[in-house]
């Protein structure tokens, strides 16, 4: 009997728009009642519907210092007490009931402190180093000030306080000293973007609770700018100037790896009173006519657009605005690289595994007088942080490592004095050593977890009779040899997740291709599609054994190739920066890949510690008929 499906088909849904990731591309900046008094450069707290503008600046500019306070309850503004002492550029954290303003101008930077209760400011323990337009982060009893402009010169500082409820401690400085740039987040979890007397009006850095890197530069460099988030990962900027007279509308998201641009405000303007989060923030005030004294009082409120249609893989509908059939789905070909916090440490040859947001970078060599190198360093998506080192120093050309950033195992490789077959686990918490590898070799591949791992080819001796095709399963204790490679060879790099469907991609030997793929399907090895550029010491093997990524290496100069596999044949897609070989990367798709350290010229050979970040997005493409 027929199906009713196989008569009448299946419905595909009809929309006037495409899906979206989320409501931020259709959000808008809405104008809302004005503040009581027009004025710039003051402290902000609180969210969209309940926040705090307190000092500040007001016509006539000079010396006119605002001790104003204002609170919005969503729609409109109302006085509330006035500070206790009138100044301009302050740093504002906290909520609209539970707020910190700190520090400043008057006559000259000051150090001065006050607390404010929802009805009354108190003053309370002064900060370190008196400054003014500082980033801030945080609520009442848990914030951190950084940056600033003080006096004497030299004027932008570095300087980071942390406040505990009662008392400011200094704490690990941002790695750029600025001025005027924006600040939101928590007092562990915080961004810093944009800000003058730094080399870049880009310039943004990520704390993480004890350390800044530097992340993803903002579209628009600017100083003067304001904003909100929760935390590191997600925030809002808008507004600034570029240079003096050049006010910008500029509003982007930040969302933990790149900034977008979103609706402009309607009216350009620096030094406004900002808070809120990515989702529905609020600009109020600020300088709009610079040199002229010329301050607006004008209140604007972002938000995302609430009714659309979230964005998800495999999708078919009918665009009815284009008249057009679609489909969503990740397109390898659409993905960019982009850079990332750098390693701490130099370093090629490393044994490298996990995802784009899990990684490991586990020994390597770092050159003359480093030599063989045990640090280990793992990767959490935003910034590298020192572990535990291996008990044993050593490198490998094919990073040789399998599991997580919690359960991870390394094999194999070169260790003084020469190739060696150890094989250690990490717990999460230290490293223990395991049983051998069968054959001790160096410049191996593998694949898989800690306790079920596949490790193939490298080299076992001298010369062109030392290449090795041997193949060894690890079961958590003990590894046991499984049927060779087909090509014995050196610098391979294997591909995919799991010990039972692998690819054995690339390397060099006696006698076979550069270019030469094998597949290994559980039982045995099988020659399926030649990369199209032939190489050795490739890295970064994100993804499946039908769907993987591999990224640089020899061929027989150091390259910025890439190439993506579907299964089927190999595609050459967008490039990395940074033409290495020896490189460490990992992902847990094809999509989502990490690439980083290597060896990126003769005259460094202590490698490099730079990151790179492969990221594919969905995407709404149009089907065609051929």
């Amino acid at each position: 009997m027929a199906k009713y499906s196989d008569i009448k088909g299946f419905t595909v849904q009809t929309v006037s728009s495409d899906p979206v990731a989320n409501g931020l591309s259709g959000g808008t900046w809405a104008s809302s009642n004005n503040l009581t008094t027009a004025r710039k450069q003051g402290g902000a707290a609180g969210i969209q519907t309940a926040s705090l503008a307190f000092g500040g600046q007001s016509p006539p500019l000079s010396p006119n210092l605002a001790d104003h306070t204002e609170s919005y309850n969503g729609t409109s503004w109302s006085e509330v007490n006035e500070l206790l002492s009138g100044r301009r550029g302050m740093a504002g954290l906290g909520l609209y009931n539970a707020a910190i303003s700190a520090t400043g101008w008057t006559t000259g930077q000051v150090t001065n402190v006050e607390s404010w209760d929802g009805t009354n400011w108190t003053e309370v323990n002064e900060v370190n180093q008196g400054r003014q337009t500082a980033g801030a982060s945080g609520t009442q009893t848990a914030g951190l000030i950084f940056g600033g402009y003080k006096t004497p010169a030299p004027n932008a500082t570095n300087l980071v306080e942390s406040w505990n409820g009662s008392s400011w401690s200094e704490t690990t400085e941002i790695n750029t000293a600025r001025n005027g740039g924006s600040g939101f987040g928590t007092q562990t979890s915080a961004i810093l973007a944009g800000g003058a007397n730094a080399p870049s009006l880009v310039l943004v850095e990520s704390w993480n609770g004890s350390s800044w890197t530097e992340v993803s530069e903002i579209n628009t460099g600017r100083q003067d700018l304001s904003g909100g988030g929760a935390d590191n990962t997600s925030g809002i900027v808008f507004g600034g100037v570029t240079a003096p007279g050049t006010f910008q509308a500029v509003t982007e998201a930040w969302d933990g790896s790149t900034w977008t641009e979103l609706a402009d405000l309607a009216t350009a303007r620096s030094f406004s009173f900002g808070s809120g989060i990515i989702s529905s923030a609020l600009a109020a005030g600020g300088d709009n006519n610079n040199p002229s004294p010329a301050v607006t009082a004008a209140t604007e409120e972002w938000n995302e657009e609430s009714d659309f249609s979230q964005i998800t893989e495999g999708q078919l509908y009918f665009n009815s605005t284009t008249n057009t059939f679609k489909e969503t789905l990740f397109v390898i070909s659409d993905g960019t690289w982009a850079s990332a916090p750098n390693m701490n440490t130099q370093g090629y040859a490393l044994y490298s595994l996990g995802t784009q947001t899990a990684a490991m970078r586990a020994g390597g060599y770092g050159g003359p007088p480093v030599g063989y190198q045990a640090n280990v360093e793992i990767y959490n998506g935003s910034s590298w942080t020192a572990s535990p080192a291996l008990p044993v120093a050593r490198s490998n050309e094919g990073g040789a490592g399998s599991g997580t950033t919690t359960a991870a195992l390394v094999y194999g490789g070169t260790a003084p004095p020469g190739r060696t077959g150890i094989t250690e686990e990490w717990d999460g918490s230290s490293w223990t050593e395991s049983g051998d590898l069968n054959t001790a070799r160096n410049q191996l591949a593998g694949v898989g977890t800690q306790t079920a791992s596949l490790a193939f080819a490298g080299q076992d001796g001298p010369g062109p009779s030392g290449y090795s095709n041997a193949s060894e399963s690890y079961n958590g204790s003990s590894w046991t040899a499984t049927p060779n490679i087909n090509s014995a060879r050196g610098g391979v790099i294997g591909v995919g997740q799991v010990y039972t469907a692998a690819l054995a991609a690339t390397g060099y030997g006696p006698g076979p291709s550069p270019a030469l793929v094998e597949d290994w399907n559980g039982t045995a090895w099988t020659e399926v599609a030649e990369v199209n550029t032939g190489r050795a010491n490739v890295g970064s093997r994100g993804g499946t054994s039908t769907n993987g990524i591999i990224v640089s290496g020899n061929s027989p100069s150091r390259s910025v190739n890439c190439e993506a596999w579907n299964g089927t044949a190999w595609t050459e897609i967008a490039n990395v920066a940074l033409a290495r070989y020896g490189i460490g990367g990992q992902g847990g798709s094809s999509s989502a890949v990490i690439a980083f350290g290597g060896n990126s010229a003769a005259s460094d050979p202590a490698g490099v510690t730079s990151t790179e970040e492969f990221t594919v997005n969905l995407s709404n493409k149009t089907i065609t008929a051929s």
